[in-house]
């Protein structure tokens, strides 16, 4: 079976496409971080099974079938937990926690080659794979965590979208929102932005400081043991991170 990975983070991506070259049971047929390009490669190559993330910047999981013709067995990879996510146990659908672990991605695929073969014995039609993402999008919806922030300068108020904030920090009293390649002040402490922050995207590295986890680029020893990541962005920014809080954020990135 052909698959396509679609993962805003860099690292899952690579890590789920060594899991399933290793499993040896689908071909991969591409992978992308950007929902947009996804959708541009798959409008052109249809594809059996499509491993998509659920929350993207720009265009989420659920958005992105909305808009696909050709419909293609889905499995879910996010990291949303568990009890919510029971609604996706459905015939044509499945799902995996990040971070993906080897014994439920072989379940997974068990499933998919089971619901490939009913498909090409002609038997029942599964769902329609868009109906269920927009009643899995409107079961998620309650779990939406903050999506925009304001950064008031004078009488001039910039909005922010949060998606695309590399990271959070404090300095003189003060509490930043890095995005576009300049530092935003708002209105927040971090204490409350990590309390209305989405959980699954965002972590606290540092008493000063929250990242955006998938603006992680890279990541290489402190001096002090800690840690230090490189973002995305155009200044390649460097944050540290607090030696109690490595553990943490090795678990979230899958290493």
């Amino acid at each position: 079976m052909r698959a396509f990975i679609v993962d805003d983070e860099r690292l899952a991506v690579q890590r789920l496409t060594r899991m399933l070259e290793a499993s040896g049971r689908v071909e991969i047929a591409g992978s992308t971080t950007d929902p947009g390009e996804a959708l541009a490669f798959l409008r052109a190559h249809p594809v059996d099974v499509l491993f998509l993330d659920i929350q993207m910047p720009g265009l989420t999981g659920f958005e992105l079938l909305e808009q696909l013709e050709a419909q293609p067995l889905v499995i879910f990879t996010t990291a949303y937990d568990e009890h919510a996510l029971k609604a996706f146990e459905v015939t044509s659908v499945d799902y995996l926690l990040k971070p993906i672990d080897t014994e439920r991605l072989a379940r997974a695929l068990e499933k998919l080659e089971r619901l490939s073969s009913r498909l090409s014995q002609s038997q029942p039609p599964t769902p329609d794979i868009k109906t269920l993402a927009r009643q899995l999008a409107a079961e998620l919806a309650p779990q939406r965590k903050l999506e925009r922030i304001a950064s008031r300068v004078g009488e001039k108020t910039t909005i922010l979208e949060v998606a695309r904030v590399t990271h959070f920090f404090s300095k003189d009293k003060l509490t930043f929102a890095a995005a576009g390649g300049r530092d935003h002040a708002i209105d927040y402490t971090l204490g409350e932005l990590e309390q209305q922050l989405d959980s699954r995207r965002f972590a606290r590295i540092h008493r000063a400081t929250i990242v955006n986890v998938p603006m992680i680029q890279e990541l290489f020893p402190d001096l002090d043991g800690g840690m230090l990541v490189r973002l995305k962005d155009e200044k390649r920014t460097e944050l540290s991170v607090a030696r109690d809080r490595v553990r943490d954020l090795k678990s979230r990135l899958g290493i």
